[in-house]
């Protein structure tokens, strides 16, 4: 299952606007009087800056434990989809949502805007889209400006486009299935707090998520197999890491669809291997809130994806990082050693030219 979206067509009309301070702190909530029209001329500009963030995320879906119909969120968008004119107060809803569910001592105060869209292209049909995005900091930005017949330079504090750190796009489409919400959280760290508490999502198990879930898990799980067998007297190499992690993925590259079986039977070969896997799908599913399908499409885009983010990295407590990134199937030319006379052990490193920017011509 794979859904065509396209964002080009989209244009954001009108907005609501909050301060979301953190309770357990006191800071207050300050929401807006009365909906910001967005201006034509600004249109174009601020559309941009609120749809780049979901260029490349994986689809969600709202989703309660007991009936959609009671899920908070959902309503709000549901009632927005019905009738523009409940933008007001159903987005003073949503500040007031977030508001509550920012009483954890780590959580930001930060500025939200609710943002109401019109024609989102999606599966050949325009529907409505609902954009809330929330910024945790803001920026000094420098100004110059002409007074007098001269010139004055000033600063002021602002949102960096850029930096929005959290972000959610909820479009009027399977309003049935919870709707179509793509959304992201560049903090990490806080990213249950706003998926799971404030959201209240779940992924939309399609190929492209599954294939990158089980990618994901199948680096994840070899890097931690790799650094449990490593020793001080016995490191295993991180190219080696990456090396096996390649050969992991090379199972989704060279096929069309997954099968869980098949993967423990060709890539993980023994029991104990196997096992050790199980233990780390539950952990992963646990993370991701809901089961893992065992058998799926795979997307051969978001399979390239996973190879490429793949870099060996070696960290020495002299504060030195050696970065080993793929070079198609060529070992890495670094050879290890031990200095008798300084007691330390060493990396050599061979190469034909230095290709840094700022490299002095030889």
């Amino acid at each position: 299952m794979s859904i065509k979206l396209r964002l080009n067509t989209a244009t954001a009309t009108k907005a609501v606007l909050a301060k979301i301070g953190n309770p357990q702190r006191e800071e207050p909530l300050q929401t807006s009087r009365e909906v910001f029209e967005i201006a034509e001329k600004d249109q174009d500009t601020l559309t941009a800056i609120f749809l780049k963030p979901f260029k490349n995320v994986l689809a969600h879906r709202f989703t309660h434990h007991a009936s959609l119909e009671q899920h908070e969120m959902s309503n709000c968008a549901k009632a927005i989809f019905a009738d523009e004119d409940t933008l007001l107060e159903r987005g003073i809803e949503i500040a007031q949502r977030l508001y509550a569910k920012s009483n954890h001592p780590n959580i930001k105060a930060g500025d939200l805007c609710v943002a109401l869209l019109k024609e989102v292209h999606i599966e050949g049909e325009l529907v409505s889209g609902l954009c809330i995005l929330k910024s945790d900091s803001v920026t000094p930005f420098l100004t110059i400006t002409a007074r007098n017949g001269d010139l004055r330079l000033s600063t002021e504090q602002g949102i960096n486009p850029d930096k929005i750190d959290k972000g959610c796009l909820i479009l009027n489409y399977w309003p049935e299935k919870g709707f179509y919400v793509l959304t992201f959280d560049r903090s990490g760290g806080d990213t249950r707090f706003w998926v799971r508490e404030f959201l209240g999502v779940e992924a939309v198990p399609d190929s492209a998520f599954l294939t990158n879930a089980y990618a994901k898990m199948a680096v994840s799980f070899i890097e931690e197999k790799k650094a449990a067998q490593a020793s001080e007297e016995d490191d295993s190499p991180p190219w080696e890491v990456a090396t096996a992690a390649r050969d992991a993925l090379d199972y989704f590259e060279q096929r069309e669809s997954f099968d869980l079986q098949d993967f423990e039977r060709e890539v993980l070969k023994t029991p104990e291997t196997i096992a050790a896997f199980e233990e780390h799908r539950a952990r992963v599913e646990e993370e991701y809130g809901q089961p893992l399908e065992t058998s799926f499409a795979i997307s051969s885009k978001d399979v390239s994806k996973a190879k490429k983010r793949i870099a060996a990295v070696l960290k020495l407590d002299t504060g030195v990082e050696i970065h080993v990134k793929p070079s198609g199937d060529e070992q890495p030319v670094l050879e290890r050693g031990y200095d008798e006379a300084k007691g330390m052990k060493f990396v050599k490193v061979f190469y034909n030219r230095d290709l840094s920017a700022a490299a002095p011509a030889e």
